[in-house]
């Protein structure tokens, strides 16, 4: 595994996402309410090792090489997993991923986690510009996109894990503006 960097915000510790994360990941994402906007890759029901599978035969062989994924923990208590961060390149389209418990939406984790991983993709990545995604009707996660910057793309017809949602917003976000003038 290659390591990736470790970041800390106000109130967060970003870190590689480690085979020891396992139970923690499963406990969280085999939670519909939190991967119901997710693609239709991820399988429903989620399988009782199913986050076990993923870190130990995606994550860990690809971590530093065309995916980075990070665990995010709070400060506060920083050996509980309460999220992820996933960088892919290439993009499918998309360039990144994220998910978060639901007992910490609405408190602007999301939003703080993703800055840290936006300015390593394109400083130290060599990212040109980033395509992003979201479920139409995850006006939570499109929150994340407007406050970091990204331009609105279009809407085209998508699989979710919830099969009655259908379509996906596509947004996108340069170097250039990131980083400002």
């Amino acid at each position: 595994m290659t390591a990736i960097p470790t970041f800390t915000t106000e109130r967060l510790l970003l870190r590689g996402v480690l085979l020891s994360d396992a139970a923690a990941y499963q406990k969280i994402f085999a939670d519909f309410e939190v991967i119901k906007y997710l693609s239709s890759a991820v399988p429903w029901p989620y399988p009782e090792n199913g986050a076990e599978f993923f870190i130990k035969n995606i994550v860990l062989p690809n971590q530093g090489k065309d995916r980075w994924n990070w665990g995010i923990f709070l400060k506060e208590n920083p050996s509980e997993l309460v999220g992820a961060v996933e960088l892919f390149r290439p993009g499918k389209p998309e360039n990144r991923g994220f998910w978060l418990a639901k007992k910490h939406w609405g408190k602007g984790y999301m939003t703080e986690a993703v800055r840290p991983v936006m300015d390593y993709a394109f400083t130290n990545l060599g990212f040109e510009k980033m395509v992003f995604a979201n479920a139409v009707e995850n006006t939570k996660s499109r929150r994340v996109k407007e406050k970091t910057g990204a331009r609105f793309l279009e809407v085209k017809p998508a699989n979710f894990v919830n099969p009655e949602i259908t379509h996906s917003e596509y947004w996108e976000l340069t170097k250039e503006e990131w980083q400002g003038p």
